[in-house]
């Protein structure tokens, strides 16, 4: 069983920064693409950023600039650094990871972590 466990959410005042970290645990034979999504109050669940297995990253242009994506392969392990944070970003923030284990290649899910920029 793959489990995906996101951290470092929290409540940041407009202009801040944090770090949210994903780690994926159980039998892994390889992970692939990597990303992280987020869904506002009353709005549809949105990509954030993603980064290939070699590396290779996007963002949406809202976060362009002031996110970065980054990964250790060794540690199966995401990490979303969010700097110059707006009230726009509060979000409940949900990783995702395109995992092969021994039946196959499925899209696995985080529990989410709330990330709330307020003054």
């Amino acid at each position: 069983q793959v489990q995906l466990v996101e951290s470092g959410g929290g409540l940041v005042q407009p202009g801040g920064s944090l770090r949210l970290s994903c780690s994926a645990s159980g039998m892994i034979f390889s992970i692939y693409t990597m990303g992280w999504y987020r869904q506002a109050p009353g709005k549809q669940r949105e990509l954030v950023a993603t980064i290939t297995s070699d590396g290779n990253s996007d963002y949406a242009d809202s976060v362009k600039g002031r996110f970065t994506i980054s990964r250790d392969n060794a540690k199966n392990t995401v990490y979303m650094q969010m700097n110059s944070l707006k009230l726009e970003d509060t979000a409940v923030y949900y990783c995702s990871a395109q995992i092969e284990v021994a039946s196959g290649g499925y899209d696995y899910w985080g529990q989410g972590t709330q990330v709330t920029v307020s003054s």
